[in-house]
């Protein structure tokens, strides 16, 4: 599996003044996560010196009167999140979920109710439907079960149907809910007794700050968390237009495997899963064919964890002139945006040079940057 391209490693707050100033960036208008990461290496990780920038960025975009996030409404937050028994969580932390970091944008902070190692233990993703059919609830719970038997934590998004059959039966051995308002809210109502129960012996994560309703456009974030927290998503029950093959996507585009339980041609709840396995998902009858699909993955795990002697004396490729390499990534982007990852696999050039001169271009304004690990020139 080749590792899509995610910002170079910050180092994590340490004291409660950076926690704050980390926060302030980050829920600074017009901050989005792409704009936090660039501010941050601008600034060798200072994120005091990133905020203090911040105004003067913005007035160079046009943005006049800019002012940053206030500290008390980013004090105001945390007392919040304390008061729900909610802790932060930053990216480079050691409970922060390291599969998170294979995202292009992984959250530079995230909001935790629960049992937080969970977030360390390997996950596989089980969504679906929200009027998800009898049969189709049952095949969740037992798969969930299997799964759970087998040492695996379950994530899913917290939704009715699939997602909460998946999460109701996996409690005993280990359930990650993320939702895509904050921590402390209760969406759908009716989940309100399993969402206390996750919050007690599973775990419950969000990007969002506390308080914060969900809305429309929080969806396709969340979902993106829940395929990166896991090695592969199982899709149960979808139509052929829904947010759960947005979380098979954005599997697929983390190279993570994604399966899919078929079901009748006839029943439109059956039709996305069924166009999942004609374009080359692994057909899902139980538990036992995920764990065998997952089984490859898994033992290559193992031998990268224990490189031989050979690999660990491996000659590193040639290095190639910075202008050329330049020039050649320019002449293979465009104004339509491309998969990083695609563009490193047509370079066919050494990974960390690729990421410097990716960097760099970046910052100088010759391509940008847009959610989803894709690259573009400005048009």
């Amino acid at each position: 599996m080749e590792k899509v391209s995610s910002p170079p490693p910050l180092a994590p707050p340490t004291s409660e003044g950076t926690r704050l100033v980390w926060l302030r960036l980050l829920r600074s208008r017009r901050v989005g996560i792409a704009t936090f990461y660039r501010l941050m290496n601008d600034h060798a990780g200072d994120a005091a010196a990133a905020l203090d920038a911040l105004p003067g960025v913005a007035a160079r975009a046009g943005v006049a009167g800019y002012a940053a996030c206030p500290p008390e409404l980013a004090e105001r937050e945390f007392l919040a999140g304390e008061r729900c028994g909610a802790r932060p969580l930053f990216i480079g932390e050691t409970d922060y979920p390291n599969a998170l970091t294979d995202l292009a944008d992984p959250p530079p902070m995230l909001w935790v109710r629960g049992r937080g190692a969970l977030a360390r233990r390997p996950a596989i993703a089980l969504v679906g439907a929200r009027n998800a059919s009898s049969l189709g609830l049952r095949t969740a719970r037992a798969l969930a079960q299997g799964l759970g038997r087998a040492g695996h934590v379950i994530a899913s998004g917290l939704a009715r149907g699939i997602d909460a059959a998946a999460h109701s039966a996996a409690l005993e051995t280990g359930t990650i809910a993320v939702v895509a308002g904050g921590v402390d809210v209760v969406y759908p109502r009716e989940n309100a007794e399993l969402t206390r129960q996750i919050a007690e012996d599973g775990l419950i994560l969000s990007e969002m700050p506390i308080g914060m309703r969900p809305q429309a456009r929080h969806f396709p974030r969340r979902n993106r968390i829940v395929s990166g927290l896991s090695a592969a998503v199982v899709v149960v029950e979808a139509a052929a237009r829904s947010g759960t093959l947005i979380t098979a996507r954005e599997a697929l585009d983390l190279g993570r495997d994604v399966l899919a339980v078929p079901g009748h041609p006839f029943d439109s709840r059956a039709s996305g899963c069924n166009m999942l396995i004609r374009d080359g998902a692994t057909l899902v009858r139980g538990a036992e064919d995920v764990l065998e699909a997952l089984a490859p993955f898994a033992a290559a795990e193992n031998r990268s964890a224990c490189p031989d002697a050979t690999a660990a004396a491996a000659v590193p490729p040639p290095a190639v002139a910075d202008d050329s390499m330049r020039a050649r990534i320019l002449s293979l982007l465009g104004a339509a945006p491309i998969a990083e990852d695609q563009l490193r696999r047509d370079l066919t050039l050494p990974g960390e040079a690729v990421s410097g001169l990716l960097l760099e271009l970046e910052l100088e304004g010759a391509i940008h940057r847009q959610p989803g690990g894709l690259l573009a020139r400005p048009a």
